[in-house]
């Protein structure tokens, strides 16, 4: 049984004042007084509206200094449950607003006790923004697209000083941290609590539609996003990335052949430079941001010319091609490489071959956590109109990714080989090859042809 924290709002009366009728996965959720509480369900449940009602709970404990966060992988993910609560509130309880910024995300209410509640939402894609103050409580919604620190180094120490609770709110994505965490909910540890339920356990949907996307959707999609089930690499795009991370950075070599691929930034995203010698291993990599061009190219020009890198492989989009102009005119073999939906695609292919024929080896994890949590969380999605896409999952970037694939382009007679590879099956497409065909370019799971 998971262990009892106290409890001074009663729920009941609250959620009768809110307009709010929970269904009888979500009572059993209220109910719970386990300091973490996990909540694995299907799309549509009734995840979003459960954590809003327990942060406005928790807002109006009578304490003097209530302070509370809602973090999600992005600002916009963070303000599904945070525009809920302000709403609920101005609509129910707009005598106790003392004050509301909506660029901050930030609300501040008296709560029951005449004290001050403090709530804000954050965004995990800045995590030097989540250090700092203690925290009563923590709501994390889509928890299970963060990257495991953000939960193990960041929000678990927010708790502690002031003892608060976490609700920690996704559909299944995989079997991560996130799995490890519901795992310890199922009796395994007496301080949490985890309730695992698919989309139809909300009364308030209609069976009817979801049987109809069961007959659209990829059953392994449709078990992940309706059923609420934890797959293994469910949607993951490369296979095989631990397996492959176990190498180290090395300094160059006389006599090796280097080749690097530069994936090109200047405020929001990374520009990432990676090396790899002829035998695929990755050999160095660099990863920085909010650089004029001028100290970007000078230390591009540093790493390349001290691996004395035959070839490097530049993104000339958008703002790529005068940097590409300036990294030639510092005598450094670039390359220009336009990503478009069919190249980027082939970059993706290549580092996935590799991968698959464990010809690729990357630093350790503890050395480039970046470079294999972007693999990782490089994922198909499906859209409403049923095409498949890949990309990195929701608040984690693909810099690292396209760097690696364009520094795989230089391989030695990579091109001659990949005439001849085909890209296996994957599971995801078992029971679409129609969308195979339309994602593949038509040819039978290779990218050469037959």
């Amino acid at each position: 049984m998971a262990k009892r924290r106290s409890l001074t709002v009663d729920k009941t009366k609250l959620f009768g004042v809110l307009g709010y009728e929970p269904h009888s996965g979500q009572a059993r959720v209220h109910a719970s007084r386990a300091r973490v509480r996990v909540l694995a369900c299907g799309v549509r449940w009734g995840k979003t509206k459960a954590a809003a009602m327990e942060a406005i709970a928790a807002a109006l404990e009578p304490r003097a200094d209530v302070k509370g966060w809602i973090v999600a992988p992005t600002y916009d993910l963070a303000d599904r449950v945070f525009d809920m609560v302000r709403d609920t509130v101005f609509e129910r309880l707009r005598h106790r607003v003392v004050t509301f910024s909506g660029h901050e995300r930030r609300l501040v209410l008296t709560n029951l006790g005449g004290g001050r509640t403090e709530m804000r939402a954050k965004s995990a894609d800045n995590p030097v923004s989540l250090l700092g103050e203690g925290l009563d409580f923590a709501i994390v919604d889509e928890a299970a697209r963060m990257k495991p620190a953000i939960w193990q180094s960041y929000l678990t120490q927010r708790l502690v000083d002031r003892k608060g609770w976490a609700l920690l709110i996704s559909t299944p994505r995989g079997k991560g941290w996130y799995y490890d965490v519901f795992r310890r909910g199922q009796g395994k540890d007496a301080h949490y609590a985890s309730w695992n339920a698919p989309s139809w356990q909300n009364p308030l949907l209609d069976r009817a539609l979801i049987e109809a996307d069961r007959e659209r959707l990829p059953e392994r999609t449709f078990l992940q996003e309706y059923e609420a089930q934890f797959l293994e690499g469910s949607g993951s795009v490369f296979r095989y990335v631990r397996e492959a991370a176990t190498g180290e950075f090395e300094e160059p070599i006389a006599g090796n052949y280097y080749t690097g691929g530069l994936d090109l930034a200047k405020v929001e995203d990374y520009t990432v430079l990676t090396i790899i010698d002829k035998h695929g291993h990755v050999v160095f990599l660099d990863r920085f941001h909010r650089l004029d061009w001028s100290l970007q190219v000078a230390r591009v020009k540093a790493a390349v010319s001290r691996y004395k890198c035959m070839r490097v492989f530049v993104d000339t989009t958008g703002i790529g091609d005068p940097v590409h102009e300036m990294l030639r005119a510092h005598d450094i073999h670039a390359e220009a490489y336009t990503l478009t939906a069919g190249s980027k695609k082939a970059l993706v292919d290549h580092i996935s071959i590799l991968l698959e024929q464990r010809k690729l080896v990357l630093p350790r994890p503890e050395l480039c956590p970046d470079l294999v949590e972007e693999l990782e969380g490089f994922e198909f999605s499906v859209s409403d109109a049923g095409n498949v896409r890949t990309g990195a999952a929701s608040g984690l970037h693909d810099d690292c990714v396209i760097s690696l694939g364009l520094a795989c382009q230089g391989l030695p007679d990579l091109q001659r080989e990949l005439r001849f590879i085909r890209i296996p099956r994957r599971s995801f497409f078992n029971e679409r090859p129609d969308v195979w065909r339309r994602v593949s370019g038509g040819t039978p799971f290779g990218i050469g042809g037959r």
